[in-house]
Parts: C-alpha cells; structure tokens; sequence
C-alpha cells in the first residue's frame, strides 16, 4: 500500500534482532537504549529465547506505563498480558469464557457488521453468537436499547455472558461518545456481562468532533460500584494505528476485575502456547515506548507519524466524498479505522441474477466489479447486515493517488452496473 515503515521501530527492531549492530555508528543513542533494555530482560540476551508466558516483563511494565499516560489512571503489568496480535488475547479470553450447554450455553454479543474473527471463534467453541445490530442511520452508533432487545431474546436460548465492543469500528469506521461507553459500562453491570473492548484502532480517529475514550478509562471514573466490579479486557496491537506492523503478530490485553482463581486458570491457559513471539513483544514495546521530546529520533518519529495518520485523515474524507457522489451508495463518515462500508443500491433483477447463480447479491456485485475492474472489495454479508441492505468494506490504504483512480473505477462500474439491470 505504499505504507513507509516507523524508522525508529525497525531501528530498534534491527538492534535486538543483531545485536552486534549497538556498537555501528549508524545508530541513533535512543533506539540503542531501548533495545539494550528489551535484550536486558530476555533469557541470554536474545529475542530468541522463550519469555515468560504472560510476556516479558519489562515490556508489561512498558505497557502499563503507556496505558497510565493514556487514560490517567493507574495499570497494574500484572494485569497486562502479551499476545500474538489481538486475536491472540480475543480467542484466549473467549476460552476461558465459553461453556455450559444447551440453554446454558454461553451467548456472546457481538455487532453486526462485525469484524469475522469474532464469528468464527465463537464457531470453533460452539459458544452462542448473539447479534446486536449498529444504527447506520445514525453513523452506526450502538444503542442500548438494540442491547437490550438482543440480550432478551438471547435468554429464550442461551446464557449471554459476554458483550463485545469494537471502537473504532470495523468494518464501520465509527468512534463511540464518552456517554455512550458509559451507557454501555452500565447495561453491562446491570447484565452481569463480561466486557471484551477491541481498541486496536484506537490512534486511528480522523473526524474533528470525535475521540477516542477507552472503556478502561471511562470505567475507572464511573465510581467502584462499576470500577470495581465490571470485568474487562481490553485489546491493542501494533498491526493497525500508525504502524502497520501487522507481520510481527504483536498485541496485548489488559484484564481487570478478574477473580484470582480464574486469573490463575488465564495464565495456565496461556501457558499451554509457551508464549507470544518475542520479536512481536519487541516491537509492542516500541509502540508503546515511542521516542520522547529531547531524544534524537523524536522529530523524525513525530513527523513520520503526523503524516501517516494525516493522510489516512485525508483519504477518509477523499473516500467518503467521492462514496457520496454516485447514485446508489450511500456511505457514512469514516470517523476511525482504516475502511468504508458504504451502502449500495442493488436493483431487483441483479438480485435474481446473484440467486440464479446461489451467490449472495453482495457477493455477485463484488465478484462482477473483480472480474471487471481488478479492484477487490469484501461484501457486507461477510460481516453482517440487516436483512434486504447490501454493502461493501473497502480499505482506504492505498496511496491517495491510487486511491483516487480506485473510487473512480468503483463510480463508473456502479453506475454501468445500475444500466445493465435496471
């Protein structure tokens, strides 16, 4: 996509990888100290040794500190436990959460659109999926009253225990308002559900009225009869944001209010994995331990940075805009994450000509603008949608260039599209 790497990231990462590299002159002092300190705490001074289970220690102290900064209240590192990416720690804390059977089976909550990892993970457990549908007519908010709609049905057939919140949104690209967090918080207490908050967007907010809030830091300000006693993890990565480093499989989860028995029961579970990559800890700690005013590689951090979150900003409204021209597709502001999901018009008989061919209508569209332009696109019934609206999720990676000749070819398809079976 075009993507530069972080300089300081892939500095760092080559000195723990060689470390014969810290006595080169090429090397900013920074990036040595921050390798010295991570190679310090791995077994024989290697990135190649195992770590413990839970994550190196340092690098959860760093992680801890990060978060401290971030939301202004206090992270324990052993509540912080490293993994490989996010999906890692979703598929780990959904283990120790899964059970029962029959109508105890235990319901998870997702979103709909949602992003698949979560379907085919409940799937593998057998846990129950419940659907809470997002309001696209209002930017795909989350309302607590669809929660409650959903959690009510779920008890005629299942246990919902666990509710599952994507900000910002994939494949939908919203950002959730403090208020509607601690909507969320309360609906959760009053349910007894377990939180699984996926934050791996969380530097990836581009609307000027939007912000991230994490639900960590909102919870902790709720007062203890909340902060105390509703269970959550969290989830970050260093595969999306402004790093993009997504081949080094890096993530952790913070898990808090969890009770000390089944604490012991995660880190046994963990265990059984030995542990995460210890190069994908490396470059967490990276992310999370970025350069600092006064440091040699900080103007060059900051200025890599500021441009790629900037022309992700750029692209989105690029995208929305040009999205919003075309008769039949209709797409909501891109306030986060990397991807629109704009609704498309898709007439009667091209309909009929996906089921005489046993595809989805989204798919036969998304298929037929493959074959004809070389621009691939998912459809929405890969993530979800209300029965009779179609959609499709598009990156808005690409160079803005490139981009730029993407959208135009989508436009001139659709509209020939609309033609050809009007």
């Amino acid at each position: 996509m075009g993507q530069q790497p972080i300089t300081f990231l892939r500095q760092v990462m080559a000195l723990c990888t060689y470390p014969n590299l810290l006595d080169s002159p090429s090397f900013p002092e920074d990036a040595k100290k921050r390798a010295r300190r991570i190679l310090q705490a791995c077994g024989g001074n290697s990135l190649g040794s195992y770590s413990a289970s839970q994550g190196v220690n340092c690098i959860r102290e760093d992680v801890a500190a990060y978060i401290t900064r971030r939301d202004g209240v206090p992270a324990d590192p052993d509540n912080i436990y490293l993994t490989t990416g996010a999906s890692d720690g979703i598929t780990t804390i959904l283990k120790i959460l899964v059970s029962g059977g029959g109508k105890s089976r235990t319901g998870v909550m997702i979103p709909i659109p949602q992003y698949p990892l979560y379907s085919a993970v409940l799937s593998e457990l057998g846990a129950v999926q419940v659907n809470y549908y997002l309001d696209e007519d209002n930017c795909w908010a989350l309302n607590v009253q669809e929660l409650r709609r959903a959690v009510r049905e779920a008890k005629e057939h299942c246990d919902p225990k666990v509710l599952c919140i994507i900000n910002p949104g994939n494949p939908t690209g919203q950002v959730q308002s403090r208020k509607c967090i601690e909507d969320v918080i309360r609906f959760a207490w009053e349910e007894k559900l377990f939180l699984l908050a996926d934050e791996v967007y969380q530097d990836n907010v581009y609307s000027a009225d939007c912000r991230f809030h994490s639900f960590k830091k909102v919870l902790s300000e709720m007062g203890p009869e909340f902060s105390s006693n509703v269970e959550l993890a969290s989830f970050h990565s260093t595969s999306k944001g402004y790093m993009g480093e997504c081949g080094y499989r890096g993530g952790y989860m913070e898990v808090i209010n969890l009770h000390p028995e089944i604490k012991g029961q995660l880190v046994k579970l963990l265990s059984v994995r030995l542990c995460p990559p210890v190069s994908g800890q490396a470059a967490m700690d990276i992310m999370v331990n970025p350069p600092v005013p006064g440091e040699e590689s900080f103007e060059q951090f900051l200025k890599e940075k500021e441009s790629v979150l900037s022309n992700l900003a750029k692209k989105a409204k690029l995208t929305e805009d040009l999205f919003n021209q075309v008769p039949g597709i209709r797409c909501n502001p891109l306030q986060g994450a990397m991807y629109a999901f704009p609704r498309i018009v898709l007439p009667p008989r091209a309909v009929e000509a996906a089921q005489a061919h046993n595809m989805a209508p989204d798919m036969f569209y998304c298929m037929k603008l493959l074959e004809e332009t070389g621009v691939c696109v998912v459809p929405g019934s890969g993530f979800g949608q209300r029965e009779g609206t179609y959609h499709f999720r598009m990156t808005i990676l690409p160079p803005v260039e490139k981009l730029k000749t993407v959208l135009q070819r989508v436009k001139d398809f659709h509209i020939q599209f609309l033609g050809e079976f009007a």
